[in-house]
């Protein structure tokens, strides 16, 4: 196990310098001049801007700042904003915890409801509650996040008054609560149908019918043999789908006025402030490794047949 973890995590080295390379690259080619953006619309000298440019390494060529930045990222300095001349790993540090939250409180009702609906329906697979089910998540797929967030936002807040419009204080999880309903809604769907064809697909199975005719109970036989089986899928999905709740949180963000990274994303975007674009798209790159990891090792956990060596 230690050498397989050990050689995953060189393995993560290549992937995200490729990955932070292609962002790097991506945000400064984007048109238009950031110190330039920074100024308005007020008469500027053109060797004010040259100067500010070479003090930032802006004047450099592409390659040598995208190796001066992460020479600074592993030493802990994810760069500073053009306009503000505030430290990126600050906004960061305000920013991500307020995410973080809502990306958990999502993630913790997509499981439980999402897993929870899904063993339900595809223990009686074709009945009333499985096509309910279907149903169900078939529409919460076909309907954006954004159409969601706000119907939900006019009937629950405006016209029924059961929570606030908008999120005043990210401290308080009920605030979080419609946001993170909102932000799972896909999420909810795709875990609830593939844990209810798991399940149903692993009823069907020899060992399912080896167990039963053994006479265990049917607690041991659903909750050991057949949860265990079925859900790797399942994990496998939800690994993944932790860093894509939080690129999500972006429009949920927007809709809820949720002070998080994605609003700052948008802020930075729309100044081309590349710099604080790229230091928060690295830090959901290192995210997304570590998860990738952890749902490898969860592998070993729920089939014992599973070994690294």
């Amino acid at each position: 196990m230690g050498r397989y973890v050990a050689r995953r995590l060189l393995q993560m080295i290549p992937v995200f310098i490729g990955s932070t390379l292609l962002i790097f690259c991506m945000m400064y080619a984007l048109p238009g001049d950031p110190v330039r953006a920074m100024m308005g619309d007020q008469a500027y000298d053109p060797t004010v801007v040259a100067s500010i440019k070479k003090e930032l390494g802006l004047d450099q060529p592409l390659l040598q700042q995208y190796v001066n930045y992460m020479a600074g990222l592993f030493q802990g300095d994810f760069g500073t904003q053009i306009a503000s001349q505030r430290p990126i790993a600050d906004v960061i540090a305000d920013a991500f915890p307020v995410t973080i939250r809502l990306t958990l409180f999502a993630f913790t009702f997509v499981t439980l409801v999402g897993i929870g609906l899904g063993v339900v329906a595809g223990l009686r697979p074709d009945t009333l509650r499985d096509r309910g089910l279907l149903t169900l998540t078939l529409i919460l797929v076909s309907m954006p996040s954004f159409v969601l967030g706000f119907l939900l936002q006019y009937l629950l807040a405006f016209q029924w008054s059961v929570t606030t419009p908008t999120v005043t204080d990210s401290t308080d999880f009920s605030q979080l609560m419609l946001p993170a309903i909102v932000l799972a809604s896909l999420s909810l769907a795709y875990v609830a149908r593939l844990t209810r064809t798991s399940i149903a697909e692993n009823l069907r199975s020899d060992y399912m019918r080896t167990a039963v005719a053994k006479g265990l109970p049917r607690r041991r036989v659903i909750g050991v043999h057949l949860m265990r089986n079925s859900l790797i899928p399942v994990v496998t999905f939800l690994g993944i789908e932790l860093g894509n709740l939080m690129t999500g949180a972006i429009v949920t963000e927007g809709i809820f006025n949720v002070r998080g990274i994605g609003i700052e994303i948008y802020d930075a975007l729309s100044r081309r402030e590349g710099a604080t674009v790229v230091g928060i798209a690295s830090l959901m790159v290192l995210i997304y490794l570590a998860a990738s990891l952890i749902v490898d090792l969860l592998y070993a956990v729920l089939d014992p047949r599973i070994r690294y060596a």
